[in-house]
């Protein structure tokens, strides 16, 4: 199979960014040539042809933290429909949290998830596994086994290790592996609240989660990365002091890397106005002063990857009170066009942007990603102008538990290619 993508504007972040044609043989780059060149190849009468003349062409973005809900909660999400939720928003491939039920913490589940994301033939799953049996923090699992499964990395993220001496011993035991250990930051002590501490939790009468709720666990697993001389990524990064702490700790040399969120640098607290539930997430939204932080992190590359901590919910966990509601938003329809306002509003480079939605997150799980010869043909097509309203009504996840439905977003992915297949269309 043949598929030769014409005239873009082909950007691989660190290697080029120029107008050029790619020639896809069957599943791989197997040419990339300047615009309206010819190809050294003889093309088939049957080689699919995409214009991507006034288009980029990016590496398939990678989501390295999203929520999928199987198995045991497909009435929230399947890994069908997040996979094509993910293909719709530009992503080739995600990264599944374990927070499933069962809980991937063994073979068998991290073998089902993968053997159902080869069923469904849309984005790419990368099962995360879990740091502890059963996320309850007290024996580690087998990240031996779990690699061999599948598995690119090990997190409880939901839940935090609460407990220094074994957060240590699974770098350790990550380190021997030589799978990447990411890390749920909170301190549970002083996370008894469901709304940013401030004076709009103050306002609305709701207990606050003070920055340091998350800073505390942040500056903890930086100084175990330290001690045991394992790599340790750090995920959905909300305060600024977090992001002091992980500037620091990269200028001293320690293995960390971290993500950030969409809403992290598009929303505040004040979108919790009037108790909505669907602005309310773990961390949760912060001040203008912590946005702006993590705007600047993503700038100077102390945040390496955006990530969108895709988790859907059903109307009954949201529709209830704000304290009582489940915590998270969808994400994966709506993250390049709110990322792509970064670059609009002069934030940040559009190569450094494509680079955290693609190359880096791939680098830390240890997945290649690129466009380059002999490479799989995950190949991301977008749309830099392209103005719309996102309806989530109209979207694939099965939830529709989001803040931007009707949101204004300019920017989107009109064709995702997996293997040299085209898994999403924009029609």
């Amino acid at each position: 199979m043949q598929m030769w993508i014409k005239g873009g504007r082909v950007l691989d972040p660190g290697v080029m960014d120029a107008r050029a044609d790619i020639l896809v043989e069957d599943g791989r780059i197997a040419e990339i040539v300047p615009a309206q060149s010819s190809t050294t190849k003889e093309l088939s009468a049957d080689a699919e042809i995409i214009d991507a003349t006034d288009l980029l062409v990016v590496p398939g973005l990678v989501d390295m933290h999203v929520h999928l809900r199987q198995p045991g909660q497909e009435y929230k999400e399947t890994i069908e429909t997040g996979t094509r939720a993910a293909a719709a928003g530009g992503f080739t491939a995600v990264c599944c949290m374990p927070n499933t039920s069962p809980v991937n913490d063994s073979a068998s589940v991290t073998s089902y998830i993968i053997e159902e994301a080869k069923r469904c033939n849309s984005a790419r799953v990368y099962p995360v596994a879990a740091i502890s049996m059963g996320l309850f923090g007290q024996q580690l699992a087998e990240y031996g086994e779990l690699k061999e499964a599948g598995a690119v990395a090990v997190s409880d993220d939901g839940k935090p290790v609460p407990e220094a001496q074994l957060m240590r011993r699974a770098l350790e035991y990550a380190r021997g592996v030589g799978i990447r250990v990411i890390s749920h930051c909170e301190e549970m002590s002083l996370a008894g609240g469901s709304m940013n501490e401030g004076p709009m939790s103050t306002r609305l009468g709701l207990a606050g989660i003070p920055n340091a709720a998350e800073s505390v666990m942040v500056m903890r697993d930086i100084a175990l990365s330290q001690l045991t001389g394992t790599p340790v990524h750090i995920a959905h990064v909300s305060a600024r002091q977090s992001v002091e702490a992980i500037r620091a700790a990269k200028a001293a040399g320690i293995a960390v890397t971290a993500e950030t969120a969409p809403h992290y640098f598009t929303l505040t607290d004040e979108a919790v106005n009037d108790y909505d539930t669907h602005a309310k997430m773990n961390p949760p939204l912060r001040s203008e002063s912590d946005r702006s932080a993590v705007i600047q992190a993503l700038a100077d590359g102390t945040i390496d990857a955006v990530a969108t901590d895709h988790a859907p919910h059903g109307t009954l966990e949201k529709q209830l009170e704000f304290d009582l509601a489940a915590n998270g938003i969808i994400g994966l329809e709506t993250s390049l066009g709110l990322s792509l306002r970064l670059v609009d509003k002069g934030y940040l480079s559009l190569e450094k942007l494509i680079a955290a939605m693609s190359k880096s997150p791939a680098r830390i799980i240890g997945k290649p990603c690129g466009l380059a010869r002999g490479l799989l043909a995950d190949i991301t097509v977008i749309d830099l102008s392209a103005r719309y309203t996102y309806h989530a009504a109209e979207g694939f996840s099965k939830s529709r538990n989001t803040p931007f439905d009707g949101r204004q977003l300019k920017g989107r992915a009109v064709y995702t290619i997996v293997g040299g297949r085209v898994v999403y269309n924009y029609v």
